[in-house]
């Protein structure tokens, strides 16, 4: 049996970069394990003081652009980059069992969530209040313990909806199709 590598992932259970760090671990055939640290500091905190094996977090996605919170984690920690993975990302509006689509009063993602899906808030949701959040899935999980407002719908993974007990009332609403995002994985500066 391989060695088991504990991965960090840059978001709570059921975001996106569980699921390409669970894409990751299995093409290469990578025994793994996940922690969620939520952002990318705290992934490459864990990755520099060798807490994880290795990191993978969003960089860039074809629609929102460059995803600034991983630059800017970037500048702060020393680390090296050992591979890349384009992920396909889905995104789906979330809500509380029985809220309507006409109900939703506040959108609440993180910033490349919303920023991929302009034309459908435009179109659907416009008199909706953006509220930009730390991780798509996290929103997700704090609308079911009723940290959001109870008419909030959030853009995150449908995963996110089994886990969290929310209703998708929407599926790829994301602008582009393909709505690809490039992730990087990353291990400690000066491993092999």
């Amino acid at each position: 049996m391989t060695n088991l590598i504990k991965l960090g992932v840059s978001g709570d259970e059921g975001s996106f970069s569980e699921e390409a760090g669970f894409l990751y671990s299995k093409n290469l055939k990578i025994n793994s394990t996940l922690d969620y640290l939520i952002d990318m500091e705290g992934v490459l905190a864990a990755v520099e003081n060798g807490t994880v094996d290795m990191g993978i977090f969003p960089v860039v996605n074809l629609r929102g652009g460059l995803v600034r919170m991983a630059y800017d984690a970037m500048g702060n920690h020393k680390f090296k980059v050992i591979d890349e993975l384009w992920f396909n990302v889905h995104q789906c509006l979330l809500v509380k069992s029985g809220v309507t689509i006409n109900q939703i009063d506040h959108i609440v993602s993180h910033s490349q969530a919303i920023a991929q899906c302009r034309k459908y808030i435009q179109k659907n949701l416009n008199t909706a209040e953006l509220i930009e959040w730390q991780d798509t899935a996290k929103a997700a999980k704090e609308l079911s313990q009723g940290k959001l407002h109870p008419t909030s719908a959030v853009i995150a993974p449908e995963r996110a909806a089994h886990i969290y007990g929310l209703d998708v009332i929407a599926k790829n609403i994301q602008d582009d199709n393909p709505n690809l995002t490039a992730f990087i994985i990353v291990k400690k500066h000066g491993d092999l």
